[in-house]
């Protein structure tokens, strides 16, 4: 038993310790990406905090000792007047800062918070995202990140400001009486218990609700994603979705009211004790029988000590408060943004940056690949070479592993076992960037872009519009374009958005490319959402494209593969037939069933 105390205690003082570093982390990397609005907040905040807590002590100190002492009206006016002074021009510096410079430095820092975000994302290996705790990382930092940042600044500037204000306030009360702050320090040091107990309840209430908040998140995607929105008009999930989404909220409220409640009484008493008991009640008898019974005590002091008093119990309790809770639910948070800015990079970058004029020989030794989590190989000793300008077609079954074995050539992941190379060069030894900068890919799950035509096939904010126009061309789109390369696409940033039909945006996305300047092409499915004639033309596109590419593309059509120079069929991750369609036609084996199927299909119509 004493063991198990001893080891809960070490994992307490271990989340403290995280919390610390947490904390740290976050300063630092705001302080990295906008030192500006750190340093500005934290002396407006302070000078702003300070202007207001001092008089409290200092100017009633001293309009109550000129009364009492019977001293001339003209020296408490000039001290009035000065404070008012003071006053109004800490006025407009608050104005200006918080109306004004405040919300610009916030634009800036959420710009270069999401900056960094962005750079982590693209920079982060693809198998990353086949880990849950990664992906839900991500999501949140993406999500929350930024009110959260705020809230690391804003707690780090108050606890500072308090700190300021118990150290200046502390130095003038010890003159007058050092019985007092010990009274007030003991009181606020006997209710933290009570406010870590409420900060650990907030903390599990946190814990709680996470799985619960990633179904509210979900539910809300439903309704607002495009991609839901058929389905929904169609079918009756919508009402499904609505009740899983009452259900939920019924759970959260079951989950959360019995801790609302405990900590609503943890922190009435963590309130109660310094403010009332403390302050209200033992310093006024103390304070009151130094003034009466003693008389050691001038009006002026009992005032400046009983609101001096006042005003370091609540920063004191705040700052109490502000560790054992605002500080531990915002490291939560922070915990987790932290595990994905600090997400390490699998894919090892090499120091080869060639960029290739022409296409080279590409082999596959012996590859073999499992994805992470998963112990059965999505590909097992695959051996394959493709030469200069061929066109390759992979085709099999539905996960056979055809666009596992177009991530690794495009070393999207690295293999498990094995190596790829192009022109002998092992790709492990590329840089990435160079290394991507010799593929144009079209996936099957290609994106489209709030951005303009040109934009969309170039991959960039500076296209070639004649090029553009002759990509377009190449993949078979022909629909009239208002503003040639500049028609914008989409509608989210312009309500004038081009939409286009799923042929049409798979014709874009083939576009690119053909606009690449590059040795070699990936089509992954390139004809899914394409007509007979619209895919008659993409082969023949794809057939001058060979010209000067090598061209590797997977099909479930098998009609797209008769022009292929070699088909490769897979099955279960290894390649059982290879050659060319005449050639596996008159093997009569696993590719030909699949081609006659699909002919019979056809012909059946």
């Amino acid at each position: 038993m004493k063991k198990n105390k001893n080891k809960d205690k070490n994992s307490e003082n271990k989340i403290k310790f995280d919390d610390f570093k947490n904390w740290f982390f976050m300063l630092k990397f705001i302080f990295g990406v906008n030192p500006s609005f750190l340093i500005l907040t934290f002396a407006a905040n302070t000078l702003i905090e300070l202007s207001w807590s001092l008089p409290q002590v200092v100017l009633l100190k001293y309009v109550i000792d000129v009364v009492s002492e019977g001293e001339r009206l003209y020296r408490i006016v000039a001290a009035l007047g000065c404070f008012a002074v003071f006053v109004l021009f800490v006025n407009a510096f608050d104005v200006t800062f918080w109306d004004v410079g405040y919300p610009i430095l916030k634009e800036k820092l959420d710009r270069n918070l999401y900056f960094a975000i962005y750079e982590k994302a693209v920079k982060t290996d693809l198998s990353s995202y086949d880990d849950p705790k990664f992906y839900n990382d991500f999501v949140l930092s993406m999500n929350v990140m930024g009110s959260r940042a705020e809230n690391v600044i804003s707690g780090t500037r108050d606890v500072f400001t308090e700190l300021c204000s118990v150290a200046l306030l502390s130095g003038i009360l010890l003159t007058i009486d050092p019985i007092c702050l010990l009274i007030i320090f003991i009181s606020v040091a006997a209710a933290v218990p009570l406010g870590v107990k409420s900060a650990a309840t907030s903390s599990e209430r946190i814990e709680k609700m996470t799985p619960l908040d990633r179904k509210n998140l979900y539910y809300s995607r439903v309704f607002y994603l495009a991609d839901y929105a058929k389905e929904l008009r169609l079918n009756p999930a919508g009402e499904m979705i609505r009740r899983r989404y009452d259900k939920n909220i019924h759970d959260r409220l079951n989950i959360i009211s019995p801790y609302l409640k405990k900590e609503a009484f943890l922190d009435f008493l963590t309130a109660s004790i310094p403010q009332t008991i403390a302050i209200q009640f033992i310093v006024m008898l103390y304070l009151g029988w130094r003034a009466t019974v003693k008389g050691n005590l001038e009006p002026g002091d009992f005032a400046a000590a009983f609101n001096g008093l006042n005003s370091i119990s609540f920063s004191v309790y705040y700052i109490a408060m502000f560790f054992s809770w605002r500080f531990r639910e915002n490291s939560i948070y922070v915990n987790k943004f932290k595990r994905f800015m600090q997400t390490k990079e699998k894919i090892v970058n090499g120091n080869d940056k060639r960029i290739l004029e022409k296409p080279e020989t590409i082999k596959l030794n012996n590859v073999t690949f499992s994805y992470p989590g998963n112990d059965k190989p999505a590909l097992k000793n695959v051996n394959l070479e493709i030469k200069p300008y061929q066109k390759i077609a992979l085709v099999g079954y539905n996960g056979a592993g055809k666009t596992t074995l177009t991530n690794l050539l495009l070393r999207l992941y690295d293999t498990t076992e094995g190596s790829i190379t192009v022109g002998g060069e092992n790709i492990k030894n590329w840089d990435k960037g160079a290394y991507h900068s010799n593929f144009a890919a079209v996936f099957q799950d290609y994106a489209l872009f709030g951005a303009t035509m040109g934009e969309n096939v170039a991959m960039s904010d500076t296209p070639d519009p004649e090029r553009v126009a002759d990509a377009l061309r190449e993949s078979g789109f022909d629909k009239e374009l208002p503003n040639g390369a500049d028609t914008v696409l989409l509608k989210e940033f312009d309500e004038n958005g081009m939409s286009l039909s799923g042929g049409e945006a798979q014709k874009v996305a083939i576009a690119r490319a053909f606009y690449k300047k590059c040795p070699f092409a990936i089509l992954d499915e390139p004809s899914a959402n394409l007509d007979p004639q619209a895919e008659y033309s993409l082969n023949e596109a794809m057939a001058r494209a060979a010209n000067d590419k090598t061209v590797i593309f997977i099909s479930h059509r098998l009609s797209t593969t008769v022009m292929a120079d070699v088909i490769y069929m897979l099955e279960n991750g290894e390649i059982v037939e290879s050659g060319t369609h005449e050639e596996l036609m008159a093997m009569n084996g696993k590719y030909a069933y699949m081609f006659n199927l699909q002919a019979e299909k056809y012909s059946s119509i």
